[in-house]
């Protein structure tokens, strides 16, 4: 049986940039097991499953290279962009996903992007926990913030976000899901900017994160007075997440680009 398999670069304005995830579109939910050997082999930061549950709803998981994830970003802007070109839904219709742990998500087509629904997570100053600055070549920070699933680290400017060179080693033995690094932006070009590091996942850096964003956006919203904001992820791919605040701080929409790389089968 033949799974229809894509690859899409995700947070993109051009092909080979922003993050790419692999979409399998499955007719039926599959043996965990094997969609992690699935995202094993596809070795991207995830591959997105995505099941029918009705009109204009699906089932989506997510796995890295090595485990299942709670909540990713640019796989399910990339399995919306699937759905929508394979002509699994509507092209203007309504998408609802169904998850196991970040409850029910939706995208729409925004003009030439993506919009998805997502839950806020607003970070809490806290001390940063040993071990984690001298991981990160012990920068000067301007605050550090706790999420549900990371630490953010605030740093004077966007050259020292891009410059950092983190030790993966030492870093995997922090106790998070991973570490956002940020600073203000360029205002020509983004509020802020940020890089993501998750070696504990086996994803040395991602390179655009919009799980990372659900937490930048409630970070620096408050900080520019803001509640429509424009974030940069500085990795080698580089990429633009539209970030906009909804009103009560529970949700936010995260918005962006979408380009197909590779589009095949998965043989089973």
């Amino acid at each position: 049986m033949a799974v229809p398999l894509d690859q899409i670069d995700a947070f993109a304005e051009a092909p080979f940039t922003g993050n790419p995830a692999a979409v399998a579109l499955l007719e039926a939910p599959a043996d965990p097991a094997w969609m992690q050997a699935v995202a094993a082999e596809m070795n991207l930061s995830e591959t997105a499953f995505v099941v029918p549950a009705g009109a204009g709803r699906f089932h989506l998981r997510w796995f890295t290279p090595g485990a299942e994830v709670e909540l990713c970003g640019h796989a399910t802007l990339a399995a919306a962009h699937a759905l929508w070109r394979r002509g699994r839904a509507g092209p203007s219709e309504r998408i609802r996903f169904e998850t196991r742990f970040a409850g029910p998500l939706t995208c729409r087509p925004d003009g030439a992007a993506i919009a998805m629904s997502f839950p806020a997570d607003r970070p809490a100053r806290v001390e940063p926990p040993a071990g984690l600055l001298a991981a990160l070549g012990d920068p000067e920070i301007r605050a550090c913030a706790a999420s549900r699933h990371d630490y953010l680290l605030e740093l004077p400017d966007a050259e020292a976000v891009r410059r950092l060179a983190p030790d993966l080693a030492a870093l995997r033995a922090i106790a998070a899901r991973g570490v956002i690094v940020t600073a203000p932006g360029d205002p020509s070009e983004a509020d802020f900017v940020s890089r993501f590091f998750a070696p504990r996942l086996r994803v040395a850096e991602d390179p655009v994160t919009g799980s990372a964003h659900c937490v930048l956006g409630p970070y620096w919203g408050p900080r520019l007075g803001r509640h429509r904001l424009v974030g940069r992820q500085l990795s080698a791919r580089g990429g633009r997440v539209g970030v906009s605040l909804e009103p009560g701080g529970e949700r936010l929409e995260l918005s962006g680009g979408a380009v197909t790389i590779l589009a095949g089968e998965l043989l089973r």
